[in-house]
């Protein structure tokens, strides 16, 4: 390899050039002349110096022993360095990890050359032989650099197969297995959750028997759902006998599905679920909140009682950011009995045709449950305004029951099929809730209303009637398949509600806010509630139909992704 001339200044160690520049520092300070020795001396250096094809080399050299030290670093920072780099390379090895490091290889001439040349010069009055000879050393020396630089190689040091380093690599094997196999069980489980109920469309879930099952019934146990008011806590109520909760329905030609409390909180994930209409849809509201909140955990799990203007109760699933909602409209029009916490009038009337006050409520909402029944019981007619309550109106006209039942209806129809969205929202109506005041329809002569009733009916030789108005179930199956947009599913639970006398709160309930007291309870002919149901009970087979037919419906495409 040619080699390129350097500057003496470039080449010759920087402590001979200091030494002469000394010497004529020294001569100058004592007032000594030059001789001519020296001026020869100087010019010699000036010529060597514009001689030089490298000028750069000069430029960037600094003429202080600070730059000495820095190009040769104090041997214990170099130990420290090789320490380190010791330590890491012995980590990475033993944790099982290739480790590469870079070598410079030099070649033993150029290193012992390099050597010789770093030499420096004992005399300022070196001649300039000497100094030549410095300079070609030095030359010799930054050629062996170049050749180190060129020969940089990377170097595999082999890993440690044995002691920590396996143990290490079994470790973060077993990790990653482990983290595989969760990530797999939790695909699994969500794929489960997103599976599809099957239910054949050609069976009539509603036509069945009352099975008595100790094993799969009650879903849920009376105890263990904090949100229960006192009005269906039956057996904290005194109630002695718990047979109503262990009575399943099973359909005649297919089964019921059994109810999975977290499929339906996946399909409500980012929904909202709200029953609207009067007291009988709160029972079943209270019933579908100890359904889904029982695989809960505490604290992630809130109900908040009379909040939108005190109308609405809301439970809330914090993971799922899902709501089961009640909403106050027991006529689903507006009526002089709106207001949730005082409605107990005695001469009701409803605004037929003024829906909105209460719809606006119900826009967007996912899955709607609407029912209005009982409070049309009141009277045989029902008295209708004339003009708003807005405007104070006070006057009415009283209309047949069956007639201004099937009226409602059509306002509510219309207006679920003008602003319900058939591929958002999902639109249930629940059938009648039957009372049971009437023991000798079902042959109890004697017997009073429902209490002291254990055993729902079952051996039926004539037809039953326990009074419900079945002309009212009739207006809801007329004006029901009137939607043209928007279709409604028809929860038909009154017939086989009809048999459940024994599933009533009776005595064991409240009366204006308070528990009844024993003397109360002694009196079921003022005092039994045969309208409302205890829970666990029956309004727990009508969330399992919901359940049905929300479980079975083809989830979105953009779910499954």
């Amino acid at each position: 390899m040619q080699q390129r001339r350097k500057s003496v200044f470039a080449s010759a160690p920087f402590a001979m050039k200091q030494a002469a520049l000394g010497a004529g520092v020294a001569a100058r300070k004592n007032g000594a002349p030059l001789s001519l020795a020296a001026v020869v001396f100087a010019l010699f250096v000036f010529a060597t110096f514009l001689y030089n094809e490298d000028i750069k080399s000069i430029t960037d050299f600094q003429f202080s022993a600070g730059a000495i030290r820095a190009k040769a670093p104090d041997l214990h920072l170099l130990q420290e360095a090789e320490a380190a780099a010791h330590a890491a390379v012995n980590t990475l090895a033993k944790r099982g990890e290739e480790v590469i490091v870079r070598v410079l290889q030099a070649p033993p001439s150029a290193a012992s050359d390099a050597s010789a040349g770093a030499l420096p010069l004992q005399s300022g009055s070196a001649n300039a032989t000497g100094a030549t000879a410095a300079a070609a050393k030095a030359n010799a020396a930054s050629a062996a650099v170049d050749v180190v630089q060129e020969k940089e190689r990377d170097v595999t040091l082999p890993t440690v197969t044995g002691g920590g380093g396996a143990d290490e690599a079994r470790r973060r094997a077993d990790e990653e297995a482990a983290e595989k196999a969760s990530a797999a069980e939790a695909a699994a489980a969500t794929a489960a959750l997103r599976a599809v109920v099957s239910v054949p469309e050609t069976c009539d879930l509603y036509r069945g028997n009352w099975v008595y099952d100790e094993v799969n019934a009650p879903v849920y146990k009376e105890g263990e759902c904090e949100f229960l008011t006192e009005q269906v806590t039956c057996m904290r109520n005194g109630r002695r006998d718990d047979s109503y909760q262990k009575w399943r329905w099973q359909p005649t030609d297919c089964d019921l599905p059994r109810f999975d409390a977290r499929l339906l909180l996946e399909r409500l994930r980012n929904k909202r679920l709200m029953f609207v209409g009067d007291s009988l849809n709160r029972n079943q509201w209270e019933s579908m909140v100890c359904l889904v909140q029982s695989v809960i955990p505490k604290g992630k799990k809130t109900l908040t009682k009379f909040v939108n203007g005190g109308s609405s109760n809301v439970f809330y699933a914090h993971e799922y950011n899902a709501t089961v909602e009640f909403y106050w409209a027991p006529f689903l029009v507006e009526s002089n009995s709106d207001n949730p916490k005082v409605h107990s009038v005695p001469d009701r009337v409803i605004q037929w045709h003024a829906i909105a006050k209460h719809a606006r409520n119900w826009v967007g909402v996912d899955y709607l449950v609407f029912n209005t029944y009982i409070w049309w019981l009141n009277t045989l007619d029902m008295k209708v305004l004339k003009g708003s309550f807005d405007q104070g109106s006070t006057e009415y006209v009283e209309v047949d029951r069956p007639v201004a039942y099937k009226e409602v209806l059509k306002t509510w129809a219309k207006w679920v099929d003008r602003n319900i969205d058939p591929n958002k929202t999902i639109v249930f109506f629940m059938g009648m809730s039957p009372n049971h005041i009437t023991p000798e329809a079902w042959g109890n002569q004697g017997g009073i209303k429902c209490a002291m009733e254990t055993l729902p009916i079952t051996n039926r030789s004539t037809s039953l009637d326990v009074g419900t108005d079945w002309r009212l179930y009739a207006g809801a199956q007329e004006v029901l398949p009137t939607l043209r947009r928007v279709p409604v599913h028809f929860v038909d639970i009154t017939a086989l509600s009809e048999l459940r006398k024994d599933a009533h709160t009776s005595v064991h309930t409240l009366r204006q806010g308070k528990l009844l007291t024993p003397e109360q309870q002694a009196d079921p002919k003022t005092y039994a509630d045969c309208i409302h149901w205890c829970l666990p009970g029956l309004p727990d087979t009508w969330n399992q139909f919901l359940y049905a037919r929300i479980a079975s419906s083809p989830w979105p495409a953009a779910a499954k992704q």
